[in-house]
């Protein structure tokens, strides 16, 4: 189709300049008969152009030189590091082929319903779910942080459906996998300088992808106002995920959750991971309702307001006979979730652990956050410098930190023990009974906030590295003077 189009520009373009001379020479010396078959042959080169494919516009045409020229590099860098890296890339490349169909039919189309544009969108969402499921299996392979960058970059896709100011999105997406790539340079710039004009390439593809929405889709993606209805059918299906290996878990209950999915960035983990899954629920969110017919309702139906029949004794001679109560069913007991530890987007989820010597945290960052829920009798450790910690609902936990940025919040549990080895600049305690918690030399500035809670005790170091215990008040006098009241620490005698 690139070749009909080429020669037609040519033959365009040669028709044109006919025409120019025919006017300063002889008719003899130039025959309007070329020029005019000239003008047959692009018009039947343009009906041919439009039979294989459609005219593309120039916002397609664009995008084709994206694909070609930095997407086409970056696989080629990908194809030179072995077939890991190989895969991801070719799984990026199926992500923006599909991103391509899209823009194909929103070309030919006018703006679609919420319903059809959710469709429309699926393939390029299952493509992206595949490439971050990658990133999530694969934690423990040397080019994880390969896989992060281009998982946590992808999103950026997600700008057709961001108005009126994509571009930006698109920039902010691309330098979330900023982060993994200053990692990959880190770990491969002596051993391996290939490596770093990977992570080159892959930044390319994601500047030029915002340079593209700033030039043609400045404030959302183009529709054909004049154009015909889009229909789901007419796009490509997506390339099948690989196997997932079961369904990913539950997340944890929501209102934890909104104190752990806020992270410095503005909302880029969030952005990512549900950008699509929205879009695609379209009309099946009322899907599961079920219909209350009028026979159900009672305003409607007044037999559903009457009462219970008046008690009738036993009839003479025949007494009633005495029936034993039944005992009421037992509650049916909770089956036991497994135990589960997984990275999502940012946040480290530990959950369900019982009697677990060690559970280890080690590949952390300052932009993640740690909930750890529901887990008893184990001890868990966080390496590293990590943004956020909050322990939720556990009992006889024991918690070992080297650094957090924001705080440490500890909620609904019993008998936690936290030992901070670096800072912790606030520990929060709320609803707990039984905190002890150890400071380091460097963390003695740790402040405490403390709420509903008992007995807890924080340990302080010496001189000689021996702990000093202090506790932590619990009971308080208030009164009422000089118009203020005025609260102080009860002192407790004994």
């Amino acid at each position: 189709m690139s070749e009909v189009a080429d020669l037609v520009n040519q033959l365009e373009s040669l028709a044109g300049n006919l025409k120019a001379k025919s006017a300063s020479t002889k008719v003899t010396d130039i025959p309007q008969e070329a020029s005019k078959k000239l003008e047959a042959i692009i018009l039947e080169l343009q009906r041919v152009q439009g039979d294989i494919g459609g005219q593309t516009t120039a916002y397609v045409q664009a995008f084709d030189t994206l694909l070609s020229d930095s997407v086409a590099n970056f696989v080629n860098l990908s194809s030179q590091l072995g077939d890991e890296i190989k895969n991801h890339a070719n799984q990026l490349k199926q992500a923006f082929d599909a991103q391509r169909a899209f823009l194909v039919i929103a070309s030919e189309s006018k703006t679609p319903d919420p319903g059809v544009l959710s469709q429309l969108l699926a393939p390029t969402s299952q493509i992206i779910a595949a490439i971050q499921e990658i990133q999530s299996k694969n934690r423990s392979s040397p080019y994880f942080n390969h896989f992060s960058a281009v998982s946590d970059a992808v999103p950026a896709l997600g700008w057709v459906t961001i108005s009126p100011k994509p571009a930006p999105f698109v920039k902010e997406m691309g330098e979330a996998g900023q982060f993994y790539s200053n990692r990959v340079i880190k770990d491969f710039k002596e051993k391996d300088p290939r490596h770093v004009e990977w992570t080159k390439a892959l930044m390319k593809i994601f500047k030029d992808l915002h340079d593209y929405v700033l030039k043609f889709h400045t404030t959302g993606l183009l529709w054909n106002k004049d154009g015909k209805d889009a229909k789901p059918s007419a796009a490509p299906s997506g390339p099948p995920a690989p196997p997932a290996g079961g369904p990913p878990p539950p997340p944890p209950p929501p209102a934890v959750e909104d104190l752990v999915d806020k992270p410095s960035e503005g909302g880029q983990a969030a952005a990512r991971s549900a950008l699509f899954d929205e879009i695609n629920k379209g009309g099946d969110v009322t899907r599961g309702l079920k219909k209350v017919t009028p026979d159900m309702q009672t305003h409607k139906n007044p037999g559903l307001r009457q009462g219970p029949k008046p008690f009738s004794g036993p009839t003479p001679f025949k007494a009633a006979p005495v029936s034993k109560p039944t005992p009421a069913a037992a509650p049916a007991a909770k089956a036991k979730k497994p135990p589960r530890k997984e990275l999502k987007n940012k946040k480290w989820e530990v959950e369900y652990f019982e009697n677990e010597q060690l559970i280890s945290i080690d590949e952390t960052n300052m932009k993640q956050t740690v909930y750890i829920f529901k887990c008893s009798n184990s001890t868990v450790q966080v390496k590293g410098k990590v943004n956020a910690i909050i322990l939720d609902g556990c009992k006889k936990v024991g918690l070992l930190v080297d650094s957090v940025v924001s705080a440490v919040d500890v909620v609904n549990s019993q008998s936690v023990k936290i030992q901070v080895t670096e800072q912790a600049p606030i520990v929060n305690i709320d609803k707990t009974d039984g905190a002890m918690v150890y400071l380091s030399a460097t963390s003695l500035t740790t402040e405490f906030v403390t709420a509903k809670s008992s007995e807890m005790n924080i340990l302080v170091p010496d001189a000689n590295g021996e702990f000093k215990e202090y506790a932590v008040p619990e009971q308080f006098r208030t009164v009422y003077k000089d118009g203020k009241l005025n609260t102080e620490c009860a002192e407790v005698v004994g």
